[in-house]
């Protein structure tokens, strides 16, 4: 087993290695510039201003990279493309013919279905940057803009947004890891120096007990993300001996790993976009002329407002999208039928249907385990929020169980590329 520094040195001396490092941190650069570049006639006091009494646009802050926190034109981020995405695989549940292209059409189907999410980006980004736009000029964060200045930002920050899901595709195959996950992580990185910097100026000594927790937690956290990304279930697997000949073929034993948390970090991804886009559409209604409309609006944001009706969805979304992208992604039907057609089964278990069903059972269970430790993971910070007061720690936790995911991801993709150099 190669140590660190072996696969650190295997990492940069292999040239298609190192010329995917290379693309993905030239990405992530062009990514932060894109970030710096705000749009016109922004008031720089009353934006902070909005965005220190605001947890819906600091969460949207997180998918944009922190390109929200400049009103860069790259404000939306991957929101959109991540919307998308979700509508694409509810979509999948009711109509089957989408559900063949993504599970049973192999490459050349799932990158159709790419296609078609990267298609309805496009007016989800505009619907989110015209909502986002009036609410901003609403809170005087922008200028009472014209027909032509509001065009104008609307083409920007939606093209920025199409522009961001292009980098986010072109990580994914020409570089390390999933785009869209190394995008966000780029971005709650870029804002950690600034963080730290706040946490120092505006240290209090007789918050000293709180850091220390905040501190605790964070490590545990951390810990328990590695151990459960990690954990597998094994299900047993023996080939069938076969004879050719005079030789015998199979007879060996092997196993199935199946991931305690086969969904990684993608259900706290859907489930943060999809409690924002209420929260955003309630933003833009509340003050209609609509009495019924402005109240509904105004109920809406009262209840997101209260962490514990918060906590609760969050917990409710975060669970079910586990469960819904595990079965999306994992076929017990087409794994049965691999084993069957290549003369393998689990022992003591018929092959064929009584395989999907055994498989079926296994992951539903280990996929409650990983639903469950997700799920409470992501509203223990809000849980420390509300007994604490300290309101940046609900960020903090999803931003942290964000980063550790993805590290983990990469380090496994980074080590399947040196292993497939040693073979």
């Amino acid at each position: 087993m190669p140590t660190f520094a072996q696969k650190f040195a295997l990492l940069l001396s292999d040239a298609q290695l190192r010329n995917r490092l290379l693309f993905v941190l030239g990405a992530l650069f062009v990514f932060r510039l894109l970030a710096a570049i705000p749009i016109p006639g922004i008031d720089a006091a009353q934006l902070a201003n909005f965005l220190s009494n605001n947890q819906l646009f600091g969460l949207l802050n997180l998918f944009s990279g922190g390109g929200l926190s400049t009103l860069s034109i790259v404000m939306l981020g991957v929101g959109p493309y991540i919307t998308a995405s979700i509508v694409m695989q509810l979509l999948t549940l009711m109509i089957p013919s989408l559900k063949a292209l993504y599970q049973e059409e192999g490459e050349a189907g799932r990158k159709r279905f790419s296609q078609y999410s990267r298609l309805l980006t496009l007016p989800i980004a505009l619907l989110q940057g015209v909502s986002f736009l009036l609410i901003l000029e609403r809170e005087a964060v922008l200028p009472a803009l014209g027909p032509m200045g509001f065009a104008i930002n609307l083409l920007m920050i939606t093209a920025g947004s199409l522009l961001l899901m292009w980098i986010g595709e072109l990580i994914s195959e020409y570089g390390l890891g999933n785009g869209v996950s190394v995008i966000i992580f780029a971005g709650i990185v870029a804002s950690l120096p600034t963080q730290v910097s706040q946490v120092i100026f505006s240290f209090d000594p007789s918050q000293v007990p709180v850091y220390l927790a905040f501190l605790a937690a964070a490590i545990a956290t951390i810990a328990a993300v590695v151990y459960i990304t990690e954990a597998e279930r094994p299900v047993p697997v023996t080939y069938a001996k076969r004879v050719r000949g005079t030789k015998f073929f199979g007879g060996q034993s092997t196993y199935l790993p199946l991931r305690l948390n086969q969904a990684g970090v993608i259900p706290i991804i859907f489930a943060l976009s999809l409690l924002l886009i209420p929260q955003m559409f309630a933003s833009f209604f509340q003050t209609s002329s609509l009495g019924w409309l402005a109240g509904l609006s105004a109920g809406i944001l009262g209840g997101l407002q209260n962490l514990a009706i918060y906590g609760a969805l969050y917990f409710i979304l975060v669970f079910f999208f586990t469960y819904f992208y595990t079965a999306v992604t994992f076929d017990p039907k087409m794994i049965a039928e691999n084993l069957q057609k290549n003369g393998a089964f689990i022992p003591g278990v018929r092959p064929g249907g009584s395989t999907q069903e055994h498989l079926g059972k296994v992951i539903t269970r280990i996929t409650f385990v990983g639903a469950l430790f997700l799920g409470i993971i992501a509203v223990l910070p809000i849980a420390m929020q509300s007994l604490t007061g300290v309101t940046t720690l609900a960020l903090g936790g999803t931003a942290l169980l964000i980063v550790v995911q993805v590290i983990l991801d990469l380090a496994r993709r980074i080590d399947a590329q040196i292993s497939i150099r040693e073979y």
